[in-house]
């Protein structure tokens, strides 16, 4: 299977069946937005089903692990929707 991210850095180690996910927004602290919440939920399905990853290492690039939702992507959006 291949996984081509475009939020997020991947590498799965063959030796000891490691998949590392690297949040990969270090000016923003990892903040997630829209787009990478879907993207990691595909890319957690497909791992599900594959036989070479035994498990997961969830990490953020630079100072800060994940700093949660990115507030202008998902606050502002959500202030833009109606009632």
């Amino acid at each position: 299977m291949a996984i081509a991210p475009r939020s997020f850095l991947y590498t799965l180690d063959p030796k000891t069946s490691v998949a590392t996910i690297t949040i990969n927004r270090p000016e923003r602290l990892n903040a997630l937005t829209f787009d990478v919440y879907a993207e990691l939920r595909d890319t957690f399905r497909a791992l599900d089903t594959e036989p070479n990853v035994r498990a997961i290492l969830i990490t953020g690039a630079g100072r800060g692990f994940c700093s949660g939702g990115d507030v202008e992507d998902i606050i502002g959006a959500l202030f833009g929707r109606g009632p």
